[in-house]
């Protein structure tokens, strides 16, 4: 067991990183994950903290990962998908797939300035269409409005912009705006003049209480508005950008990837796994996570399991250890690494806080 930023002593002295160790040390990921995946680990695990909104974004699924990476290299650097997931650590934003059709609807008859970007056949469009004409009528008449809408003009996007914001303050004096207003007015200062602020409004307002994990699929439209989180994915860098961001932005692509389901995201509030530990299990073969709080003075032990881990304290100090090893004291901010087939247990020196992520249990249960 070894700190994943520096590793044991001799890790320090050489400046090895820890996929350069894993490559020299493969059997430290278990046989089925190195048959599955090779000597790099299957999963990214960082925590974020959002002071000002995260790019609209999109992750591609594998097919067209492949592809984009083909085409363009430079921007898109692999071929692999990146579905991932957002544990709150603390009282957490963000926006997440589209709104309902009812609700679009609404928006389309309170909020001028989107009917005037998209034009009034758009408009029409998403207003004949009933909910009970089925998804796949639905898809592509919500494909052609955000189209048109992530493609409109910049002068028309900033003069849009503008207006939203003069009518919204000046309608605050008289009546309380509504959460996603205040959003708006909240986004257009941290990105004035950006699509992405109007786009908000065709996307779902999602709120998380630490403990509380959002799971993001191929292709699903979002953006972190505010918030700390612990995010794991597959190992991955791909990103379609449209929106809140100065980076490169990939309209076209982001448009036609998108799955276009409406309707909230589920949220995932974990399953206990004992009386300090909850386990977070997306539908994705790469990863999991676990979220640990142990009381002052307590004990927990982590299973052995066939794939690696990654374990990250974020509050109090305590102790790790593998079997009868002398312990490895941990503190606030150690980022460690367990071999597979390793049991870890966890004293508390203080009130201790950690997550653990590994490969997902049912990928060993299934294989």
């Amino acid at each position: 067991m070894g700190t994943h930023d520096s590793g044991p002593s001799f890790l320090a002295s050489k400046r090895v990183t820890l996929k350069a160790w894993i490559s020299d040390n493969p059997h430290v990921l278990g046989d089925q994950v190195l048959h599955k995946w090779g000597t790099d680990l299957p999963f990214l695990f960082k925590v974020l903290s959002v002071g000002k909104a995260l790019s609209i974004q999109a992750h591609p699924d594998k097919e067209l990962a492949r592809t984009l990476h083909k085409l363009h290299p430079d921007v898109y650097k692999d071929g692999n998908h990146k579905p991932e997931m957002a544990l709150a650590i603390t009282n957490f934003e963000a926006l997440c797939g589209f709104v309902t059709l009812k609700e679009l609807k609404a928006v389309l008859h309170t909020i001028p300035e989107i009917v005037e970007l998209v034009g009034a056949t758009n408009t029409n469009l998403v207003l004949q269409t009933n909910d009970q004409d089925g998804e796949e009528k639905v898809k592509p008449v919500l494909r052609a409005v955000f189209t048109d809408l992530m493609s409109a003009s910049k002068d028309k996007v900033t003069d849009a912009v503008n207006r939203l914001k003069i009518r919204l303050l000046k309608e605050s004096e008289a009546r309380q705006l509504t959460e996603k207003e205040l959003l708006v007015l909240r986004l257009e200062k941290q990105y004035p003049a950006d699509i992405g602020v109007i786009a908000a409004f065709f996307f779902n307002h999602v709120k998380l209480n630490p403990g509380e994990s959002l799971f993001l699929g191929a292709n699903e439209p979002h953006a972190y508005l505010s918030g700390e989180c612990v995010e794991c994915m597959a190992t991955s860098d791909n990103v379609v950008r449209a929106g809140l961001t100065p980076k490169f932005r990939d309209v076209q692509t982001l448009c036609s990837m998108l799955t276009y389901k409406q309707g909230s995201p589920e949220i995932l509030r974990g399953v206990p796994v004992n009386p300090y530990v909850n386990k977070y299990t997306p539908p994705f073969e790469e990863f999991e996570i676990d979220r640990c709080i142990l009381p002052q003075g307590e004990t927990v032990v982590f299973p052995a399991v066939p794939g690696p881990s990654i374990f990250l304290v974020t509050v109090g100090d305590g102790t790790m250890k593998t079997g009868s090893a002398k312990g490895h004291a941990v503190t606030e901010g150690d980022v460690l690494f367990a071999a597979a087939n390793t049991e870890i247990s966890v004293t508390s020196a203080s009130k201790l806080h950690l997550y653990r992520t590994g490969v997902n249990s049912k990928f060993f249960q299934g294989s």
